[in-house]
């Protein structure tokens, strides 16, 4: 044993450091070895008596270390043959990131077993603590408490904290990863919300079995939502949620979630069901399937599909269903394998896409569905070339299909087997670049119509093009800093010869949006089936200001429009283009007026001399949780609409929360975003919410208005009450915060994990 006492040293030596401890704990070598049966004892005191091997008393200002344990008092003795710590007055232990202080402790230091009396106890990495009236210390991992109640909130006398768990008993096993609570009550501003008698939690982010806090929510159709989620930790590597549902106009529900992910295959299912609907009758359900692997052979997949019961669903429940197509559900399959050839790199792969149509009772609602791929097969070669040469080749077969239910009547449907090849050569020197290129668009159709025989037709379609730029850049001063200026002009020519293709369907082709990207592509349609005669030259031009010490843009100016040395008599719809000069496109973005960000996007018909379409955007981010965003889209004879978002403080109370019992403390926050059409005079989608933050707890109010029709809308309430250190309770409206609120922060980062537990 080695002991030391401050009021036994010495004067240093001329020269020498005084002798001080330094605030370490990692004093402890590791468990288990021989050194950690000899762990050296440090006791610091203004007085000390010692009786070497037997025992020590030390008085005022005591510190005591052994064993990575840490003890504070005014008194302690140690006996050495029992290494029995006992300690009074104003007593501090620290151990491994949680500090317990109080009256009066024992404890057998080593093997961390004895008692505390009246502690109060704090956990350093989550904020959060409280009191007890004995805690007992089984061993290093396990311990019991006696009444103890827990907060993440201020502990000041005589005002009682906002929120406070309290439980007869609590009994704590790290190796577990368990603690479990016996008679525990949650209060909430002194009104008690929640008793259970006896709560199972885990004491990390490690997962753990056991029931969720229960969700609650209020919807326009469904009624009021009560769900009580239970967690199931099968392994590591594999879980499940099972969350029965209550809702007051629908009846009895179950949504249900189970995550795997093994060493080849990993994925996700999940399944809402309703077995009777009471506002329709019938059942109802949906289900998802998003998994992906390895098979034998070297084979990959991947699978990605949805389904629900009815075409009301995405109505009914539109959380369950994708936000930018919920009335086009996909079930898409993917097999593909790699092979290494003496020609390159071959990828061959089948696939089968099939859809689902949510229809309406309105006419005028209606929507035509893509083609199904049922199936399509195909291979895509890389090949090596010489000469700086540069290639690719695809070849598919497909199966085209009209979904169930599908409008319009009538529309033709077969197989087609098509091959797509290039050859280029890029040519790059400092600050410009050359690109020559020659592609093939080949095509056969065997094509079914109702009421027609079956019919033949193929086509091969040669393009060439020849892509060229420059990059030029210069250091200059702009704003008050250094600046690198860019200028970027680029051409793009083009020459397709023209070839009737009026016979042949339209399965999958369809106009690019026209932008700075398809401008730039040899063929402004996707898919296959359609190729446009083109003789044509797209110039265009982009100059950038990029700050020369972070790299970052701070302004960017583009221009380009397309010259049409002939008409184009190839189209997806409508009369021939004989347009010479395609509209022009123009594009800014700047960040120079900090903490504004500006952008613009217009396209300008230069023959009707007026703006075709546009977006202009604004947000301002002054500093952390403060955004406020404004956003106007015009599409000439389809739609005009105006966004606006935000997320910002609008009350701040005192510096810090006072208590359940001593007022308001905390930062009220402001969140919402509103999208109106100015052509149909409505607000469409909406959402406006609150936030209030105390730094112990948050509360969240969001109400969420959905259109599902010119004339109906969906309206949801999400409440939720996150308790800082402990859980959230309620409806979990963040992930609608963060998909529709631009520049949107959460107050709170959530904790991770490789399987993270999921959201109350």
């Amino acid at each position: 044993m080695a002991l030391a006492s401050a009021a036994a040293w010495g004067t240093p030596a001329a020269g020498q450091d005084a002798l001080a401890l330094q605030p370490s704990t990692q004093l402890a070598p590791a468990p288990g070895s021989d050194a950690a049966r000899m762990r050296p004892l440090i006791l610091r005191a203004d007085a000390l008596r010692v009786r070497p091997e037997i025992d020590a008393v030390a008085e005022g200002k005591v510190e005591f270390r052994r064993a990575g344990t840490v003890i504070r008092a005014q008194r302690l003795s140690y006996d050495s043959a029992e290494d029995l710590a006992v300690a009074r007055g104003d007593v501090l232990i620290a151990r491994d990131g949680v500090s317990y202080r109080g009256p009066e402790l024992q404890l057998k230091v080593q093997r961390f077993e004895g008692f505390f009396l009246q502690p109060e106890f704090e956990f350093e990495s989550l904020g959060a603590g409280g009191r007890a009236a004995r805690v007992d210390f089984i061993d290093s991992a396990r311990l019991r408490a006696e009444r103890a109640v827990y907060t993440s909130c201020p502990r000041d006398e005589p005002l009682s904290p906002d929120w406070l768990l309290s439980a007869d008993r609590v009994s704590l096993d790290v190796e577990a990863n368990e603690g479990i609570a016996e008679g525990a009550v949650l209060r909430f501003l002194d009104v008690p919300i929640l008793a259970l008698p006896v709560l199972s939690f885990p004491l990390s982010d490690d997962r753990k079995s056991g029931w969720l806090p229960p969700t609650v929510g209020l919807d326009s159709r469904s009624g009021f939502e009560l769900g009580v989620p239970y967690y199931w930790n099968i392994a590591p590597n594999r879980d499940a949620t099972l969350a029965p549902i209550v809702m007051t106009r629908r009846g009895l529900g179950l949504a249900s979630e189970f995550r795997y992910l093994e060493a080849q295959h990993g994925g996700r299912l999940q399944l809402h069901l309703l077995p009777h609907d009471a506002s329709t009758g019938t059942t109802r359900d949906a289900w998802t399937v998003d998994a992906s692997g390895k098979l034998p052979a070297e084979l990959r997949y991947a699978v990605q599909a949805q389904r629900v019961s009815d075409d009301d669903y995405w109505k009914d429940f539109p959380g369950l269903v994708p936000a930018t197509s919920p009335r086009l559900l996909s079930q898409d399959l993917n097999v593909e394998r790699e092979m290494a050839t003496a020609l390159g790199r071959l990828t061959g792969y089948a696939r089968l896409q099939h859809w689902q149509v949510l229809q309406t009772g309105n006419a005028d609602e209606l929507i035509v569905s893509p083609y199904q791929r049922s199936p399509q097969l195909g291979l895509s070669l890389a090949p090596q070339l010489p000469w700086g040469l540069r290639g690719a080749l695809v070849t598919e077969a497909n199966r085209f299909s009209r979904p169930d239910g599908t409008v319009p009547d009538g529309l033709p449907t077969g197989w087609r087997l098509h091959a797509l090849g290039n050859l280029h050569r890029p040519f790059v020197w400092p600050g410009a670049w050359l690109t020559p290129k020659l592609a093939l668009n080949a095509a056969s159709y065997q094509i079914e119509q109702a009421g027609s025989p079956m019919r033949r037709a193929s086509r091969a379609i040669p393009t060439a093009s020849v892509d060229a730029g420059l990059q030029l850049e210069r250091e200059t001063a702009w704003f008050g800093r250094a600046q690198r200026q860019t200028l970027e002009p680029r051409l793009l020519y083009v020459d397709t010869p023209y070839r009737d293709q009026s016979r042949f369907p339209i399965y999958d082709s369809a106009e690019r949006d026209f932008n700075f990207v398809s401008i730039f592509a040899e063929n402004p349609f996707t898919g296959i089936d359609r190729v446009p005669d083109a003789r044509q030259l797209t110039m265009g031009f982009t100059s950038r200001l990029v700050d020369a010490a972070t790299g970052a843009e701070t302004l960017r100016l583009g221009l380009a429009q397309r010259t049409r040395f002939r008409d184009q008599q190839v189209v997806i719809a409508g009369e021939p283009l004989t347009q010479r000069f395609s509209d022009l496109l123009f594009e800014g973005s700047t960040s120079v007026l900090r903490p504004w960000k500006l952008d613009a996007s217009l396209q300008y018909n230069p023959d009707s001399q007026r703006i075709e379409r546009s977006i202009l955007g604004a947000s301002f981010q002054p500093g952390p949780f403060r955004t406020l965003s404004a956003g106007y889209r015009l599409a000439r004879g389809l739609s005009e609409q105006v966004e606006l978002g935000w997320q910002w403080p609008v009350y701040r109370g005192s510096a810090r929360p006072v208590g359940a019992s001593g007022g308001c403390g905390g930062t009220l926050y402001a969140v919402g975003r509103l999208n109106y059409s100015l052509r149909d005079s409505r607000m469409t989608d909406s959402l406006i919410g609150g936030e209030y933050d105390t730094g112990c707890w948050i509360a969240r109010v969001v109400a969420e208005r959905l259109s599902t029709g010119r004339t109906e809308a969906t309206t949801r309430l999400l409440l939720q009450l996150e308790l800082s250190g402990l859980s959230r309770l309620g409806a979990n409206p963040l992930q609608v915060l963060k998909d529709n609120i631009p520049g949107y922060r959460l107050l709170r980062e959530p904790r991770g994990s490789p399987i993270p537990n999921p959201e109350p």
